[in-house]
C-alpha cells in the first residue's frame, strides 16, 4: 500500500426485470457489458474491478437473489469514477436502465475510501451499502452527493 494515498471503492447493485441475466428482457443490456467494462478499464483513474472468468461480475450473487446483479470497482478518486459514470458512453446505458432494472427505492450504490493498493472484499462492499441504506451518508459510506475525505486516525 502507498502510505497516505487513498482511492475510492464503489459497489452498485441493480434488480433485473428478468428472472436472471439470461432472460430475454436483459439481452440488450448484456450485449453492452463487454464494451462498457472495457471502457471502464481504459478510463482515466480506473484501478480495479471485480470480474469472473467471463469478464464481468454478473455471476456473483452476494444477496442470494438471481435478479440482483452487482458492479464493484476501485478508482483513483471519486471524480474519476464520476467522469466515467456521467461523462462517457456509460451515460447512454444509464439512460436506458428502466428497460432492464426495477427501482430499488433505496440507495443502490455506495462509495468509500480505501488505502491505495487495498482491494476490498465483496463482504465489505455489501456491508458498506447496507450501512448507507440504514444510516445515510458518512465518511464510512457515501454517495456522489455527499463525498467525504478519508478518515485519518
Amino acid at each position: 500500500m502507498e502510505p497516505g494515498k487513498w482511492h475510492v471503492a464503489q459497489l452498485n447493485i441493480a434488480k433485473m426485470k428478468g428472472k436472471n441475466i439470461d432472460d430475454p428482457v436483459m439481452k440488450d443490456f448484456v450485449k453492452q457489458l463487454d464494451t462498457i467494462n472495457a471502457l471502464a478499464e481504459a478510463s482515466m483513474g480506473f484501478v480495479w474491478r471485480l470480474k469472473a472468468d467471463d469478464g464481468n461480475a454478473t455471476s456473483y450473487n452476494p444477496y442470494g437473489d438471481d435478479r440482483i446483479i452487482i458492479n464493484f470497482s476501485v478508482w483513483e478518486s471519486a471524480d474519476s469514477l464520476k467522469n466515467f459514470v456521467y461523462k462517457s458512453a456509460h451515460t447512454e446505458v444509464m439512460k436506458d436502465r428502466k428497460q432492464w432494472f426495477d427501482n430499488f427505492n433505496q440507495a443502490y450504490y455506495v462509495l468509500w475510501n480505501v488505502p491505495a493498493g487495498h482491494i476490498p472484499s465483496l463482504d465489505e462492499a455489501t456491508e458498506r451499502l447496507a450501512y448507507l441504506q440504514q444510516h445515510g451518508a458518512s465518511a464510512y459510506a457515501f454517495d456522489f452527493k455527499n463525498i467525504f475525505e478519508p478518515l485519518i486516525l
